[in-house]
Parts: structure tokens; sequence; C-alpha cells
């Protein structure tokens, strides 16, 4: 990738960061007031599932991906449309988890590839680079033999040297490079757009995770597209795609400001703000299905009273309940507010 992309701060990259920067700090105050997080989190992966596959040709509309992610079933639907969606929801909880590691490796890559394109590549094996040549259009991605050298300098520099750019840049950098590269046979998009996703989440700039940049490409695949082919025209050149990329950065914000406005509307007076322990615990319960209180304390590190005044606020806000006999109860994690 080189150590420097080559763009530059032109005055409306440098107000788009700056628009961004105060929206998010206006929906991350708001969003810390725990009823609404799991009503936004959700709907945020819903539309991302949604959008990179919908990018890809995926035929299932909003309503259809959202009735997949509650469990319900498609019958009219192909396999292969409603497992490209599953998939995704899994790869979204792949980057949650190791939203907070320092190291990238290729064997984080190969991973997430394998969790995204598994059982629906048309050509080539999942978790695996490429061995053939493959073509986007008329672009010819670097030969398969170099891809390998390649992926190293990639994550060489998002390891290393990404942390010196805002994340809104760094992000829109590494989505770039990742398709040019083109590493896999067959759904570079969809894991392209979620690297460029976890960055986000890397660098603490979504948090609570509730952003999904990927409604605006899908709002206009061509422009999106033509965005992508424009730093090729341009020599390279990063400014445009930036400009773009933070563009539709700052319109995903405007819409998640919009949802949290509702949410407020909806939860009136009755607000409680997260500690980073019980951010920590609705989190295992989500990726757990379930946790004993000893599990809870154990997780936390928690004597038995500390947990109880823990989860006290929580169960009242309708974020936790517990299931099951007195010796064998656990808590999960309950609905919240109703979707948006």
């Amino acid at each position: 990738m080189g150590r420097h992309p080559l763009f530059t701060i032109t005055p409306r990259l440098l107000a788009l960061t700056e628009t961004i920067a105060a929206l998010r700090e206006r929906i991350l105050s708001a969003s810390v007031q725990v009823p609404w997080i799991p009503s936004l989190q959700r709907e945020a992966r819903i539309r991302t599932a949604h959008s990179s596959t919908a990018i890809e040709g995926n035929p299932l509309t909003l309503a259809e991906v959202r009735a997949l992610a509650e469990g319900r079933e498609l019958p009219a639907q192909s396999d292969r449309a409603k497992r490209e969606v599953l998939n995704y929801f899994a790869g979204l909880k792949f980057i949650e988890k190791n939203a907070r590691r320092k190291r990238i490796t290729h064997e984080n890559i190969l991973r997430l590839h394998a969790i995204i394109a598994g059982g629906v590549m048309d050509q080539g094996q999942a978790g695996k680079y490429r061995t053939m040549v493959v073509r986007v259009g008329r672009f010819l991605p670097p030969p398969a033999n170099e891809v390998s050298g390649l992926m190293r300098e990639f994550l060489e520099w998002w390891n290393t040297q990404a942390g010196g750019y805002s994340p809104v840049i760094s992000s829109a950098v590494l989505h770039y490079r990742f398709e040019e590269i083109h590493p896999f046979a067959d759904g570079n998009g969809r894991t392209g757009r979620a690297i460029a996703l976890w960055e986000l989440y890397r660098r603490g700039f979504d948090s609570h995770h509730v952003f999904s940049g990927d409604d605006f490409f899908w709002s206009d695949r061509s422009r999106y597209y033509d965005a992508l082919e424009g730093v090729r025209r341009a020599g390279g050149d990063l400014t445009a795609w930036l400009e773009y990329a933070a563009e539709g950065l700052k319109r995903t914000l405007d819409d998640v400001w919009k949802r949290v406005q509702a949410v407020i509307a909806q939860s009136g007076d009755k607000k409680i703000f997260l500690q980073p322990k019980q951010e920590t615990l609705l989190r295992l319960l989500e990726d757990r299905g379930g946790l004993t209180p000893r599990e809870i304390r154990d997780a936390l590190g928690m004597t038995r009273q500390g947990a109880a005044k823990l989860i006290k606020p929580l169960m009242e806000a309708g974020l936790m309940r517990r299931v099951g006999g007195k010796k064998t109860g656990k808590y999960i994690k309950a609905q919240g507010l109703k979707k948006l």
C-alpha cells in the first residue's frame, strides 16, 4: 500500500470530517442512555446486512432480511440468498467480537472471508486467497502470485500506519485498497465493506455499533462503483473517493440521529446511563445467549453484591430478564424497546 496514501485534505473533506465528528459525539452521547442501544444495534445490523449483500445482487428486501434476523422462515426465497444474508450477520458478529483486537493478521482476514463467503462462492474457496485471474468490469486486479505480498503490505499499513489518520479517512483507504487488491476469487465487496466497518469499530469511532454506512453505497450503486473506479482514473489519488466515503458516513450519521430522536420520543423520561461494565455485560449476554449469576460475577470480576447492583437497573429498564428456576436460572438479554 505504501506508507502514505495519495490524497489531499480539501476544504470539502475537512468540512465533512468536522461535521461527522460533531454528529458522532451527539449520537454517542445520546446512545449511552441504555434503553435505546439494542434497537439501534439491531437496526444497524439489519440495514448493513441488507445493503452489503444487495449491492452484490442479493434479491432479499429489507423486510425479508429483518425477518431472517428474527428467525422467521422465508420459504419463497432461494437458500443461497438467505445464506448470504445469514453469513453477513455472522461476519458482523465476528468483527464486533474482535473490535478491540490490537493487531489484525492474515488469519483474521481469511476467517472473516470464510464466514461471509462460505457456501455462496461461484469460484475459488472461502477463506483462501485466490489462485486465479479475476476481472472486475474493465479492471484487472493484481496477479494471484502477488496477492499474499500485497495483503502483507495492507496489514502492515493497517496495524502500524492507519492510526495516524482520522478513522473516517483510514476506513475509506482500507476499503479502497482491499477492493483494488481483490484478494479472493469471490466475495471481495462484502468482505471489503466489513473491513471498513471493522476499522471504525477498532478505532472506537462506532463504539456502540449503531452505524450502517453500506446503506449509502446501496442507495446509488453506480455512483459507488464509479467512485472506486475514479481512483484508478486519477492515477491512484484517493481524494475524490475519500470525499465520497465521508459524504456517505455523514449521511449515515444523519439517518442514525433521526432514529435516535425517534427512540427518544418513545422512551419519554425513562432513561438510565450505561456504565462500562453494563455495556460489557450486555455484549456478553448477546454473544453467549445467557449467563448464570456466577458466570456474570466471574466474567466481570465482581462480588455478588456488586453484580446485583449492576444488574438491577438493567432489569428495571427491560434490557435483561431472568429465566429458569432459582438454582438453575440464568440472565438473558431482553428485547428492550420495539424496533423503529
